[in-house]
């Protein structure tokens, strides 16, 4: 068994990457990864600087493919989702560099998913013990400041804390699914209050003459691409953001996972006026990006929620991830989960500050959730699985 690095997934065999999971999630898979890389969104001069680690079982790139973890030298913090800005401010004021830094992650996408992947038949505490191991000495190797696991799953979170990480809390909210027959069925577990609100702002969509319209797989062409891409533009523009996505990314995604695309629209007469992105994993619909045009009341809400809770009961999804943040899909039937990440920090002063300061958060996160919790529209508390 053999640690070694490759600086494009090019260099990988897709079936080979994709053989070390089970498919439950998309964002891990070949496909994703080699076209942030292929379209420029990582790599070159974006401050993602890909180290991946892979791990065979006879030698360097010898033998059979066991092992791997995405990982990237990083000269920024931007597109984590999990903020070290105050620590890299801390680094800087006390004259010592922040970056570079090692990253295992998944490029602008703060979704909880496998970092560690391991081959089915292979001896599973070994090869993820192995890739930890090597991104330690990678992490020396570059004399990094730091290196992070960032939306880990909890077995790998109880893993790398065993193996002398850090571990980080934060939450996120998802749509459970516990058999609902439609979105009529969903809502009749909502307090009367709660599901008239739900209903007038579904009604203020339809007073608007905006109807919705899912595409896809093949339904899915460069011009529908194009829309969507105007719609995220206009988004990050709105919130003064980065474009950290291509429009020759998104249209890579569509080729090589067309199966796992849905794009909802959202059409007033012969035009689209709003468009979100999702993406299909076994269990779990993944919400991503949404933009729009004009000014429509609740139109945000009918297409990045209800229209997809609408699509995930018909198709038998057992959830929705929603992404980053956003305390308004608690109203609406989203509940708060904890997500995780883990760090090790170089400089021993600051690893204990900041292992202090994460000891303090991770009790505050859990006393939110909880208050969170308390404030759920349901008629019963719903327990959400973490």
């Amino acid at each position: 068994m053999h640690v070694s690095v490759v600086e494009t997934l090019e260099n990988i065999s897709p079936s080979d990457w994709n053989n070390l999971s089970d498919g439950t999630n998309p964002f891990i898979r070949h496909e994703f990864l080699s076209a942030l890389e292929s379209a420029g969104c990582a790599g070159g001069k974006t401050g993602w600087e890909p180290h991946h680690l892979v791990i065979h079982d006879e030698g360097p790139f010898t033998g059979r493919l066991i092992g791997a973890a995405p990982a990237y030298l990083k000269t920024h913090s931007y597109g984590e989702y999990v903020f070290d800005w105050a620590w890299a401010d801390a680094y800087e004021r006390y004259g010592h560099q922040y970056y570079p830094k090692l990253v295992i992650s998944v490029p602008f996408t703060p979704v909880t998913g496998p970092r560690l992947l391991v081959a089915a038949d292979a001896d599973k505490l070994k090869v993820k013990k192995g890739l930890i191991e090597g991104a330690v000495s990678l992490m020396q190797k570059y004399g990094t400041s730091s290196l992070h696991w960032l939306f880990i799953t909890r077995e790998d979170s109880d893993l790398l804390d065993e193996t002398g990480h850090m571990l980080r809390s934060g939450y996120q909210f998802r749509w459970n699914n516990p058999g609902y027959r439609d979105f009529d069925d969903f809502l009749s577990t909502f307090t009367a209050q709660k599901r008239k609100k739900i209903k007038r702002e579904r009604r203020h969509v339809k007073e608007a003459e905006i109807s919705m319209e899912v595409l896809t797989g093949s339904a899915i062409r460069t011009l529908h691409w194009d829309t969507f891409y105007e719609f995220y533009l206009s988004t990050v523009h709105a919130h003064g953001a980065i474009p950290y996505l291509t429009r020759e990314f998104f249209l890579k995604l569509g080729d090589a996972m067309r199966d796992s695309i849905v794009l909802v629209f959202a059409r007033r007469e012969t035009h689209y006026v709003a468009c979100a992105l999702y993406l299909r994993g076994s269990e779990t619909l993944y919400g991503r990006y949404w933009g729009c045009r004009g000014d429509y009341h609740s139109l945000h809400f009918e297409t990045c929620y209800y229209a997809a809770i609408e699509y995930a009961i018909a198709q038998g999804f057992k959830h929705i991830e929603a992404g980053a943040q956003g305390e308004h899909k608690l109203a609406r039937g989203f509940e708060p989960v904890i997500t995780r990440s883990a760090h090790r920090l170089a400089h021993p002063q600051f690893r204990d500050a900041v292992e202090n300061y994460l000891a303090r958060e991770r009790l505050n996160v859990a006393a939110y959730v909880d208050e969170l919790n308390e404030h759920a529209p349901f008629k019963r508390k719903i327990a959400a699985e973490e």
